[in-house]
């Protein structure tokens, strides 16, 4: 099935020079260039090994990551690292961030003009990685990357080629399962079960 390639989140034009990881996470620091930073409390830039293989890439921190600066450690980020040790992949083994770097009020959507400030941070960030594979966690990264308006039901378990060799590896956003916990056949929970085994098995292939 063909991914419609259209999308409401156009990649943004580069910068003139890509940043440096050190620039970027300086620079977020004490970036004010969206509207979000109006209410954060700290900025949550990302954490975990920046010899991955593989980065995690949700939609944007909330109330526990603002209040920490750390990324995916509330409830969703429980369930997430309940994800990886499910198939023996430790947390601290790869690299998670989100799409933007400040907390969107009350946890909404971050918008068009917020994903294009943060991109330099983001574009840095893998940049300096490297990684083999982005999990597009949840619509928002998914559709970003893919360019297109298909949903993360459609997206999801299927790796899509993007650039310098990177492939896109969609999957539910955790907190989706919180919100849906039924564990039968056909179910988010179930599906993403499905998703993080062949997320291994293609992980497992590139060593």
């Amino acid at each position: 099935m063909m991914v419609q390639m259209r999308s409401l989140f156009d990649e943004p034009a580069k910068a003139p020079a890509i940043l440096t990881f050190e620039e970027a996470q300086r620079q977020a620091q004490t970036c004010t260039k969206c509207r979000l930073h109006q209410s954060r409390t700290h900025v949550v830039f990302g954490e975990g090994s920046t010899r991955s293989p593989v980065i995690f890439i949700g939609e944007g921190p909330g109330e526990v990551e603002d209040a920490t600066g750390r990324p995916f450690v509330g409830p969703a980020g429980q369930k997430l690292t309940e994800i990886l040790e499910s198939v023996g992949i430790a947390r601290e083994s790869v690299y998670i961030c989100n799409m933007v770097k400040c907390r969107p009020p009350g946890n909404r959507v971050p918008q068009k003009d917020e994903i294009e400030a943060c991109w330099p941070y983001l574009e840095a960030q893998i940049k300096h990685i490297k990684p083999k594979i982005i999990v597009a966690l949840g619509n928002v990264p998914a559709q970003f990357f893919l360019k297109t308006t298909e949903g993360i039901t459609t997206l999801r378990g299927r790796f899509f080629p993007w650039r310098d060799g990177i492939e896109i590896y969609c999957m539910f956003h955790p907190s989706y399962l919180l919100r849906n916990p039924s564990r039968e056949p056909g179910s988010p929970k179930y599906l993403t079960w499905q998703d993080i085994k062949k997320l291994k098995e293609r992980l497992d292939g590139l060593l």
